[in-house]
Parts: C-alpha cells; sequence; structure tokens
C-alpha cells in the first residue's frame, strides 16, 4: 500500500500525458481521476494505521547515492506528519480532478491538463513521504515545474507566460535557500537524512558556529534563516509573494490544488518537519514569527481593495499561511498543521466556488461586473457562504479551531513576538471577515451588473462540479471539530516524533487554561466587527464609502492597498531596473561583446585574417626572387622543427599570443 500511494499518480500522470490522444479527453479525465481517487482512500487507510493506531512505517526502497562520505537510502518515511499532509493533497487533488472534467469540458488539450495534476500530486507525494532532505528537494522542484506548467497551460496568453515565469523566478530564489540549507547541514553533520541530522542537533561536540557570506554566527541559525528563505519563496510569504496573486491567470482548477494542497503547503511543511533544528534556533524562530505575522497583515489589507473575485481568495491563502508561519515560529507546530489540514478544506471550495461563478459568468471574474447570483446559482452561494464563514473563523465551524486557536497561544506566551502576533493577525482577522463579505455581497447579493445576455445564460454547474463543492463543504464544517482534540488537544500525543518542540517553548498549558476569559474571544469579536462593517458599509451606507474613498487620506490609502503596498514598484525600480542596466552596459556590451569577442574567437579570427592579408601582400607578389624567398623560409623552419620539437612548441605559443598582441596594438590605434 506504501509504494502503491506513490507509484499510482506517476501512472495517471504517463497515461493521461502519453496516452492522451487515443483514450480521447473523456477517457483520460476519467482514468486519472479514477486513479487519484483510489489513492485519496489508500491515504486514508493509511491515515488510520499510522496516524490512530499509531504504526509509524518507514520503508526502505533502495540504495541511492553512495560517493564518499555521502550515503543516501532512497526510502519512505510514513509518521502523522506525512499521512496528515497525504490526506489533505490526495483528497483535495482527487476532488479538483472530478472537478476539471466538467470546468475544462471542451478543451482540446484535456488529456495533457489532467496529466499535469496528476504530476503535481506525485511530486508533492514525494516530497512529504521524503526520509532526507535530497528526496525532500526532487518534490520540492518538482511541484514547482509543474505550477510552472498549470500556471502556463493556456501558453497562447501571454499574461498566463509572464505569470508562469514569475513564479518560477520567486521560487528559485528559495529554492537556493534551501539548497545552502542543505549544504550547511552536510558539512556539520555529514548525512542529510532526517533521522542522523535531527539526533545530532544539540550535541555538544559539534562545532556550532558558521561563516556564510562572511558573516560569522550560530550554525543553526544559519540553517533556520536558510530553510525560512525557502519556505518564504515556495509558501508566498511577504518579499516573495508577488507570484501568487498572479499565479490566478491559470485555469481555476490549478487555483485550488496550488493554494489548497500542494504548492504553497510545501513551505510550511518544511518548517514543520524540521522543528528539530529550528527548536535551537531561538533568533531564526522570532524571524519566523515577524514574517508570518507580517504576512497575515499585508495579504489581508491587499484584500480589502481587490476586485478579481480570485486575487481576492488569493490574498487570503497569502495571509492564512502567514498565520501557519506565525505558528511555527512560536513553536506551535501542532496548530500550525492543523490549520494547514483545515485551511486546505475551505479554500479548496472557496476557489471551486469562485470556479463556478466564472463558469456560470461566462469567464467573468470581476466582482464589479456581477451582482444577483443568488438567484441564479443558489447552490455555489451556499458554497461559497460556508467557506466564507469558516475562513473569517465564525465559531464551530472548521477555520474557527484553528486560527483562533493560533491567536490565542500567540497571546499565551507572554512574549513580546507572540503579543505582536496576536495583536496584528487579530486585526488581520478583522480584515479577512470583511473582505470575504465584500465577495459574498458584490457576487451574489448586490444589484446586477452586468450584461444582460450573460445573466439569462447563467446557470448552476453540472454535478461533476457541484459534487466536490458538497464535500469540501461537510470537511469546512465539520473538520476542524472532528480532528481538534487530535492535533491541539491538550495532552494528545498524536504527532508522537513527528513534531518537537522543546519544554521553554511550550505553552499548550498557559493557551488552554488561559485566564481572562475575554481574550480568547477577542479573535472572534474582530471577526464578527469586520462582517458588521462590511455590512453596514456596503449594503446600509454604500454612500459613506463613496465619501471615505474621495478624501485625501481615504484616496491615499486606498492607492496604496490598491497597490500592493507598491512592492511592484521596489522590485521594478530597485530590483529588476538595476538588473537589466547592468546586464546590458557591463554584461553585454563589456563583458561579452568587449572582452570575451575582442579577445575571443571573434577577435582571433580577426587578426589572424588582418596578419594573413599583410604576409601575403609582402610575399605573394608574383616576381620570382619573392617565390622563391619563401621556399627557402619555409624549408627552413620545416628542417628546424623536425629536429627541434621543443622549438616548434615554442612557436605555437608565440603565434597564439600574436593575434592578441596584434588586437590591443589595433586598440590603441
Amino acid at each position: 500500500m506504501y509504494y502503491t500511494i506513490v507509484i499510482l499518480p506517476l501512472i495517471s500522470a504517463t497515461i493521461a500525458g502519453l496516452g492522451g490522444r487515443y483514450i480521447g479527453e473523456k477517457g483520460a479525465g476519467r482514468i486519472t481521476t479514477t486513479i487519484i481517487l483510489i489513492t485519496s482512500i489508500l491515504s486514508w487507510i493509511a491515515f488510520y494505521e499510522v496516524g490512530i493506531k499509531g504504526s509509524a512505517t518507514y520503508v526502505s526502497v533502495w540504495k541511492w547515492i553512495e560517493s564518499g562520505g555521502l550515503n543516501v537510502e532512497y526510502g519512505l518515511q510514513y509518521d502523522s506528519l506525512t499521512v496528515t499532509m497525504l490526506i489533505l493533497v490526495t483528497t483535495v487533488s482527487g476532488l479538483v480532478h472530478m472537478y476539471s472534467m466538467e470546468y475544462m469540458n471542451g478543451d482540446p488539450h484535456l488529456p495533457r491538463f489532467m496529466s499535469y495534476l496528476s504530476l503535481f500530486t506525485f511530486n508533492m507525494i514525494i516530497l512529504v513521504t521524503a526520509d532526507n532532505f535530497i528526496q525532500l528537494f526532487i518534490g520540492w522542484e518538482g511541484v514547482g515545474l509543474c505550477s510552472y506548467l498549470l500556471i502556463s497551460f493556456w501558453f497562447t496568453r501571454i499574461e498566463a507566460n509572464k505569470s508562469a515565469i514569475q513564479a518560477m523566478l520567486m521560487n528559485r530564489i528559495g529554492d537556493v535557500s534551501l539548497a545552502l540549507a542543505m549544504f550547511i547541514i552536510y558539512v556539520t553533520y555529514k548525512s542529510l537524512d532526517y533521522g542522523t541530522v535531527f539526533a545530532l542537533v544539540g550535541d555538544s561536540s559539534i562545532d556550532t558556529s558558521f561563516t556564510l557570506f562572511n558573516i560569522q554566527g550560530d550554525v543553526l541559525t544559519w540553517i533556520g534563516i536558510l530553510l525560512l528563505g525557502g519556505a518564504i519563496g515556495k509558501s508566498a510569504q511577504l518579499g516573495l509573494h508577488t507570484w501568487l496573486p498572479e499565479a490566478m491567470e491559470g485555469p481555476t482548477p490549478v487555483s485550488a490544488l496550488i493554494h489548497a494542497a500542494t504548492m504553497v503547503t510545501a513551505g510550511v511543511f518544511l518548517l514543520i518537519r524540521c522543528s528539530p533544528l529550528l527548536e535551537y534556533a531561538p533568533t531564526a524562530l522570532t524571524v519566523i514569527t515577524i514574517i508570518g505575522t507580517l504576512t497575515a497583515f499585508f495579504a489581508a489589507s491587499v484584500g480589502l481593495v481587490q476586485n478579481d473575485i480570485k486575487k481576492v481568495i488569493a490574498y487570503s491563502t497569502c495571509s492564512q499561511l502567514g498565520y501557519m508561519v506565525l505558528a511555527c515560529g512560536l513553536s506551535y507546530y501542532s496548530v500550525g498543521l492543523f490549520h494547514l489540514l483545515n485551511h486546505g478544506f475551505f479554500k479548496a471550495l472557496l476557489f471551486l466556488s469562485a470556479g463556478s461563478v466564472i463558469h456560470a459568468m461566462q469567464d467573468e471574474q470581476d466582482m464589479r461586473k456581477l451582482g444577483g447570483l443568488i438567484h441564479s446559482t443558489p447552490f455555489t452561494y451556499s458554497m461559497m457562504f460556508i467557506g466564507s464563514l469558516s475562513l473569517m473563523g465564525f465559531p464551530f465551524l472548521t477555520g474557527f479551531y484553528s486560527k483562533d486557536a493560533i491567536l490565542e497561544w500567540a497571546f499565551a506566551t507572554y512574549t513580546i513576538d507572540g503579543t505582536f502576533a496576536h495583536w496584528l493577525g487579530s486585526l488581520a482577522a478583522l480584515f479577512t471577515a470583511f473582505y470575504s463579505l465584500r465577495l459574498l455581497y458584490l457576487t451574489f447579493i448586490s444589484n446586477p451588473h452586468g450584461s444582460q445576455g450573460t445573466y439569462t445564460m447563467a446557470h448552476e454547474s453540472p454535478w461533476p462540479m457541484t459534487i466536490p463543492l458538497g464535500i469540501l463543504a461537510i470537511g469546512s464544517i465539520f473538520a476542524g471539530w472532528f480532528f481538534r482534540d487530535m492535533y491541539i488537544g491538550f495532552g494528545s500525543n498524536f504527532l508522537g516524533n513527528s513534531v518537537f518542540t522543546k519544554d521553554l517553548h511550550y505553552f499548550m498549558a498557559e493557551a488552554e487554561f488561559l485566564s481572562p476569559s475575554f481574550i480568547k474571544w477577542i479573535p472572534v469579536l474582530f471577526s464578527l466587527f469586520g462582517a458588521v462593517l462590511a455590512i453596514v458599509l456596503l449594503h446600509l451606507t454604500p454612500n459613506l464609502l463613496i465619501y471615505w474613498k474621495s478624501t485625501r487620506l481615504g484616496n491615499r490609502l486606498y492607492t496604496f492597498l490598491s497597490n500592493k503596498w507598491h512592492f511592484g514598484f521596489i522590485y521594478n525600480y530597485y530590483i529588476a531596473k538595476p538588473c537589466l542596466e547592468f546586464g546590458h552596459s557591463v554584461s553585454y556590451k563589456i563583458l561579452d561583446r568587449g572582452l570575451i569577442e575582442g579577445v575571443g574567437p571573434t577577435g582571433i579570427s580577426r587578426a589572424i585574417v588582418s596578419l594573413s592579408k599583410g604576409y601575403s601582400s609582402q610575399i605573394a607578389t608574383g616576381f620570382l626572387y619573392n617565390s622563391a624567398f619563401s621556399i627557402v623560409v619555409s624549408t627552413t623552419l620545416f628542417v628546424l622543427f623536425s629536429f627541434f620539437p621543443s622549438l616548434f612548441a615554442t612557436s605555437i605559443e608565440f603565434l597564439l599570443i600574436l593575434p592578441i598582441l596584434a588586437v590591443g596594438l589595433d586598440n590603441r590605434k
């Protein structure tokens, strides 16, 4: 079974990719969906055996790398963390496959699309089942490749290609950071195997100082910060976040799979998996907390003013990932994992519901051109309403049990970074409630703003698209309550050795018995206030919001948020523009065309041609004495080189240097 879980998605991708022209569009959709759903069932069985029954399993596949001191086995590690990720990845992927059969119906490249989805799932499974860093890195790069292929699936669209390139470049920065972390881990611990590395962390006999970029520091601090760099790129944290909203150029099922289960969850998974390394690096934990908190606040604030229905949900993903990262920074890995699982259900529900809206409205995504769809698509409205409430953290829905737990536990740490995370995270929860209600109101409740022809053709999605919505809605309502005691229950040992937390960083008792009862309700009160504010400003007093936007302060704030805190301008003006200017002025004109071509093949060929012309004009004159002289000289040189080979080598060296000297003299002229 453990082999089968890994290999089935690869078989699915191969069948659809290589045999798509023979089995047809419907055949590719049915086969890939069936195989991924079977994989999902097996993952749930593995979750029962490994997680609930406590039978962690390690499967050694083969000897992989044996080079000097580096010995790596290809193995599969099934522990509670792995099976949690497996049920999330395979369940969401199976539902996305089913949804895509109808959503992409009529696209002539559907087999290729289904093949990419299955390959995406396969690489994510490789990542989460890895038992060493090299194996993890293969899956890490694989999901990056698949995201590029899926975002640019409609490759005839320029914006899709640009978005895919941006996603690839941003992730390459994080990949370099992860690779550097792996190099330092190997240099320090002489191994890349999880078990070996984690067992050696904290060993006093190992040198803890390391110099990188000419800066000396603690080796675990360097490793923690570099691991965070990898997570920033893959999980779209502040600084490398710009690719995530732009990834909306791909088909909507791709957005659901990337945002809910695969690509963006890889960075958070990396931090949770490497908890033994991070626990001994308090400086790195503080940096992780700050980055996660700022990301949650930043993305939530930008989501307030977005008008594209998919980009609103995309920025909510970025914000929720910030909550998960800040939980890891506060050593609450179990709560971060719990929110990661819960988030997968309601975020997939929101994206697939948005896809139903787009499908019904003839590919219209601008919320300002929607409205009134509650009558045309009541089921989709119900699904998006459930997903939005769960995202807001409405009491007793799935998101409530994990997001509020993160903010409560942040307050219970009684540290500066914990207090900072609690209050800024609570403010982000207010923003989340506001833009969630804004999305519902502008899309479904407000007066229609689109063309009459579009509304006439608006209809509810067919059953292959509605069944996945219903299943995800059940998860968005009950998953938090069902898994609560398992992951964050006081005294629960479900995660076992999958996650390590030092006693110094363990504040579960303080969070569980937090004395001021109103503190526990602060996130809920902030969320409810944001929801009420949205209803008042959008429905009851819309003129007040219009007036506020027309004021000087309101206009500046709206412009600031609409421009996404001007990150695009900063990147373009201070990073991209200097790099382009350097590439043209220095790299191209001076190094490439100047040094390389001037001294290299082009310069040598020109020098030889000019020298040959000079020699020929002096010797090949047509007079007998010049011809006799050339014969005598050539015969003499032949005899000398025959008896003195070293003289021949010296002459060759001189001839090689001569064109370079000629080029130098020519440049001086």
